[in-house]
């Protein structure tokens, strides 16, 4: 079957290390905003600029990081990343415990992860590219993607009854542990690793140029271009609506906090669903085509939202439209993750890759604070409609034909 190839030892150690730390950080899910409120007694828009800025100060930090991991040895880049975490996340329950902590220091933290963690998906992307066969990136994005949908239906839950027994600052060093655990797990993959060659005149690009040389080859690339203002885009649009929609739900329709817990927590099982699906459609109906309907169907559901009323029917609504949602989002995500592998030249994944997580969420940090005056402007619901009409303008951004060769199409649909 082809969701049960098996990948190799190298590829199941990195997938433990990736399981590992995305159950930390889920359980640790908005401990941050928690300790702002709860132990510095921050307001919400002190709240505000600390989600915010993370994301987007920790995206331009990250910058000068894609051509400095390009040209070395990625396993090592990732215990560095996955050891900078736990430091930057272990200094915060010291400082509480020495009664030291305060709001700057939850925001350089929240930057320094913001920064590690796309320097870490870009040197994992890069391996995972080098050890894994172009026919197999499908099925090993969709464990990767499994696995991140199932620690969204277990972490919060967890994270939130744990936050309630032990308090905010336990579940920052629940996070902190596992990306030392991961660290670990990554430098038991062992064997060698070549280290990539960098000529002279690729040094001076990288000194001068070679910042902005993920952005050029995106840019540049006729299937990556679209494929990229199209991710982008529609990441922006789901996560800017995201708060919102809490207003909305907890303030104005009065539903109370557990059942908005359940009504996103319940549908990520259809996370776990597509992505368990989205190799065997791969191999029925080949990936191009696949990741062209995924992605379509993927923005038909953000208008939904904007409808919601008082009352179980509402909360129905909303636990469907989520579910649909997140299913094509769990087949579109690790077919578009291979695909924008397979067509990235080796020796550009890592800047690549950097380039395009930076301007995400960047974009996510820009695009929540317009919808936030938006919101303010017109109300909630509003905001919420118009992110969902643009939303059913992005498929016309994602890739039209497949760039991929005839006899890749082949090993991408083969069913061993």
């Amino acid at each position: 079957m082809v969701a049960r190839r098996r990948l190799g030892r190298r590829f199941g150690w990195l997938w433990a290390a990736y399981a590992v730390s995305t159950f930390g950080t889920r359980l640790a899910f908005d401990a941050f905003a928690l300790i702002a409120i709860l132990v510095l007694h921050a307001g919400p828009a002190e709240v505000s600029v600390l989600a915010a800025a993370g994301l987007a100060v920790g995206a331009v930090v990250a910058v000068p990081l894609g051509p400095w991991v390009e040209f070395r040895r990625k396993r090592p880049v990732m215990v560095a990343m996955d050891l900078t975490r736990f430091v930057a996340l272990m200094s915060v329950p010291a400082a509480y415990a020495l009664g030291l902590l305060g709001f700057v220091q939850l925001l350089v933290v929240s930057v320094v992860v913001g920064a590690a963690d796309i320097a870490f998906n870009a040197a994992g992307g890069a391996y995972l590219k080098a050890i894994v066969r172009p026919e197999d990136l499908v099925v090993a994005s969709g464990r990767f993607e499994s696995t991140n949908w199932t620690a969204t239906v277990l972490g919060p839950p967890l994270g939130t009854a744990a936050i309630g027994f032990f308090g905010p600052v336990l579940t920052v060093v629940t996070d902190a542990v596992s990306h030392l655990l991961s660290a670990a797990g990554i430098r038991a993959i062992g064997g060698h690793e070549p280290q990539p060659v960098r000529a002279g005149t690729k040094e001076v690009r990288l000194r001068f140029g070679g910042l902005f040389e993920g952005w050029r080859y995106i840019l540049a690339h006729p299937a990556l271009r679209p494929l990229f203002l199209n991710t982008v885009l529609v990441s922006g649009l789901i996560m800017a609506t995201s708060p919102l929609l809490a207003v909305l739900m907890l303030g104005d329709l009065g539903f109370a906090p557990w059942q908005y817990g359940l009504a996103f927590g319940l549908p990520c099982v259809g996370g776990i669903i597509g992505s368990r699906l989205a190799p065997r459609l791969v191999a029925r109906f080949g990936r191009h085509r696949v990741m062209l309907t995924a992605g379509t169907l993927r923005a038909c559901w953000s208008l939904g939202p904007a409808f919601v009323r008082p009352g179980v029917a509402g909360l129905v609504l909303v636990i469907v439209v989520e579910f649909g949602l997140i299913t094509c989002m769990g087949v579109f995500n690790p077919v578009f993750a291979a695909y924008r592998l397979d067509r990235t030249a080796t020796d550009r994944v890592a800047r690549t890759l950097s380039a395009w997580s930076v301007t995400s969420k960047a974009t996510v940090a820009v695009m929540t604070g317009l919808w936030g005056l938006l919101a303010g402007i017109t109300g909630p619901r509003v905001a919420i409609a118009v992110a969902g009409l643009l939303m059913l303008l992005t498929p016309f951004l994602l890739p039209r034909h497949d760039h991929t060769p005839h006899h890749e199409r082949d090993l991408a649909r083969s069913p061993t």
